[in-house]
């Protein structure tokens, strides 16, 4: 089974070829096209092909990571969307909870105020409404006022309509009504409910997360199309499938349906990537670390396990989501991050990224702008001839200039500029790092941290060194780690059903019914997509919390019918969960569960290992020593650096830095006072003296 994942980035698109028979493998990339991303997807699968010997029609799998979605959020560059909701609701989306998202800043933005998803003019209200606890019917839909504001969003030019009722998570009846009629009127339109995207309470949450869907729908149903019509045309036969933010591939027909589920589609990737490297590497407390030309990304792995974001925290571009997704954090730090000087006289390193086009100025392609690739480039930490393999050369005089540039402005020494430029960007995202670790209760010196990304590699130990993690693994391929991840991930689709149900007074039948129809239904998805029963697997769990608290924590729970046993098993999982997360628990209070989830898994053919690594010798490795800078002893200094070519390095021989190592994907760097050796998995682990 030939297969080809594909991870679209702000600056490079990603591909690796793989056929786990023969264990041939291939790496790829290319420049990104912002305007259209499939157009360098597929020129990226086509040379890939190419490069190869492959024909297109002997791929039989395209895994593909895309941040359409993300970007449509993002920039503000989504649909003209509409809603339909209940009389009186209509402001929902702008209320919000009243909650201030910086207590004590009076010049904060709310989000959902000052850039609303879907404008006030665009929100129309109908007669109807249900109610709880079991989502009966109060009073009927007007089914003639649902048309009436069909036509008037038609006519308002509204390609896209969210129909959002309160308590539709309890009976769906009325949405889906209301839907038809929509879809009857405008059936041009992509017409989405909220039972549909996220059938949980909390409406503002739920209306947010439809509103979400809506905005960027009709963008991403675009793209897939259009890139599958695409691969078909370049005579690709096989199967797409798109990552989705929950760490699962999902079918095309799902994200179309769902378009939600995409908007971290190409940050979980990533982690996945890092994920699987740690555990060939017989590591699993990481940090994953993924820099690319635009953005740095960080998830956190405990025993192998990446965490999962709450309720609390799961949001995009400030909208609060209510989706099942890998924690990551982001950061606006990447290899073309902009280094400036603010009109407060202040040194800073991005968020602004000079991106694909054009470019750091060491790319040659009008950026006069300095960046992060043109310090590297000063300090002789990359090879101008031999970027991208040698496929591509930086013009070291420009880097020099934009450098020079910005050190005049600074008052400093040009190699103290290129230094500064490298040490704000480590000391932002080594602070990134600190809000996902340090913060939450975790000491990251018992990490390894997993530097990955076209940029990763170059900034891994430094960054390591910050936070006194004791280790760094540069996977074999880093560059393409996040299309690597691809190759990683199982169909994967996640089922909620709200209910209040206390620890006194709990209905089991209710609770084992609710399981069994979400696994059926679940089940239903996979047969559709063609997974056999026995390739799946279900995982279920609840969110909890105690009776009068706002928030839950969510509790694995066994499979099988459910007994009184098997019950107070789960509460007393809550009360030890609730201890480990905030310190104590409170276990004679009643507690409460007020969603049920199933997560089905549905395995696919994957990645199990990469080939073998062949043996070298650091003598064939070596090219040639060259001056490289670093801060030493707190002054800079210039050292002697050796550079090897990595893919001819020794297994298990140790090296010292400063060193280089170059392939094509990515450039690694390894301080002075550092160690190296490649692990029997291809991947390059660094140990930095001084650390734990």
């Amino acid at each position: 089974m030939k297969t080809i994942g594909v991870d679209v980035g702000g600056t490079f698109t990603d591909l690796i070829y793989f056929d786990p028979k023969s264990g041939d493998i291939g790496i790829h990339k290319v420049a990104t096209t912002p305007d259209d991303p499939s157009v360098g997807v597929i020129a990226g699968i086509k040379a890939l092909c190419h490069l190869n010997a492959i024909s297109p029609a002997d791929i039989d799998h395209v895994f593909h990571g895309t941040t359409t979605a993300t970007n449509a959020v993002l920039e503000g560059k989504g649909a003209r969307a509409g809603m339909i909701t209940n009389e009186g609701f209509r402001d929902v989306l702008h209320i919000g909870r009243h909650q201030r998202v910086e207590h004590y800043s009076i010049m904060q933005e709310l989000p959902w105020q000052n850039r609303p998803l879907i404008k006030r003019r665009y929100r129309k209200t109908v007669a109807g409404r249900l109610i709880p606890p079991t989502g009966e019917e109060l009073i009927p839909l007007d089914e003639a006022e649902v048309r009436e504001a069909a036509e008037a969003l038609r006519l308002e030019g509204v390609n896209s309509v969210a129909i959002c009722f309160l308590f539709s998570y309890l009976n769906p009846a009325h949405e889906m009504r209301a839907k038809a009629i929509v879809q009857d009127v405008m059936p041009d339109a992509f017409v989405t409910t909220s039972a549909e995207i996220s059938p949980q309470f909390r409406e503002f949450e739920r209306f947010t997360t439809a509103a979400l869907a809506t905005f960027v729908g009709p963008k991403v149903g675009s793209y897939i199309a259009g890139l599958e019509t695409a691969l078909h045309g370049l005579g690709v036969k096989g199967d797409l499938r798109i990552m989705a933010s929950n760490g699962g591939v999902a079918t095309p027909r799902m994200v179309t349906e769902n378009p939600a589920l995409t908007l971290m589609s190409g940050l979980a990737a990533g982690v996945l990537g890092g994920g699987w490297i740690g555990a060939q590497c017989e590591r699993d407390r990481l940090i994953t670390f993924d820099i690319g030309g635009t953005s740095a990304d960080i998830g956190i792995a405990v025993d192998g396990v990446f965490a999962q974001t709450d309720a609390r925290s799961t949001s995009i571009a400030g909208f609060p989501l209510l989706m099942p997704m890998l924690d990551i954090h982001t950061i606006g730090a990447g290899g073309g991050s902009i280094a400036y000087v603010d009109k407060g006289g202040a040194f800073r390193v991005g968020p602004q990224s000079a991106g694909a086009v054009p470019g750091p100025a060491a790319y040659g392609k009008g950026g006069t702008q300095p960046t992060v690739t043109d310090a590297n480039l000063v300090l002789g930490r990359l090879e101008p001839r031999d970027f991208l393999g040698g496929e591509m050369g930086l013009d070291a005089d420009a880097s020099d200039a934009a450098i020079a540039k910005l050190a005049v402005k600074l008052g400093i020494d040009k190699l103290e500029a290129a230094e500064g430029v490298l040490t704000i960007l480590n000391a932002n995202m080594a602070n990134a790092i600190r809000s996902r670790t340090v913060q939450k209760g975790i000491d990251p010196r018992g990490f390894a941290l997993v530097a990955m990304g076209g940029a990763g590699p170059l900034h891994g130990a430094e960054v390591a060194a910050m936070l006194q993690i004791p280790e760094v693994i540069v996977p074999p391929h880093p560059g393409i780690t996040s299309a690597m991840g691809l190759l990683t991930a199982d169909l994967k689709y996640d089922a909620i059903r709200t209910l209040f149900q206390q620890s006194t007074t709990y209905d089991l039948d209710r609770i084992n019914s609710d399981f069994a129809a979400m696994e059926t239904e679940l089940m239903a998805r996979f047969s559709d997509d063609g997974v056999n029963a026995a390739n799946a697997t279900f995982a279920r769990s609840g969110d909890l919390r105690y009776v009068g608290q706002g928030y839950e924590l969510n509790v694995p729970v066994v499979d099988g019918t459910l007994d009184a046993d098997a019950i107070a098993d789960v509460w007393d999982k809550f009360h030890v969960i609730h201890a480990s997360e905030y310190g104590h628990a409170f276990e004679s209070n009643p507690v409460e569960v007020v969603n049920l989830r199933v997560t089905a898994i549905g395995k696919l053919r994957k990645l199990e290992q990469m080939p073998p690594t062949s043996d070298g010798c650091l003598d064939t490795a070596f090219l040639y020593k060259r001056d490289s800078v670093f801060r030493d002893g707190g002054a800079l200094k210039v050292f002697e650096t050796r550079v090897y070519r990595r893919d001819t390095l020794p297994v298990d021989q140790p090296f010292e830095g400063p060193a280089i190592l170059l392939q094509k994907d990515s450039t690694t760097v390894i301080p002075p006072k550092g160690m190296a050796r490649v692990h029997p998995s291809g991947s390059i682990i660094i140990t930095l003296e001084g650390q734990p």
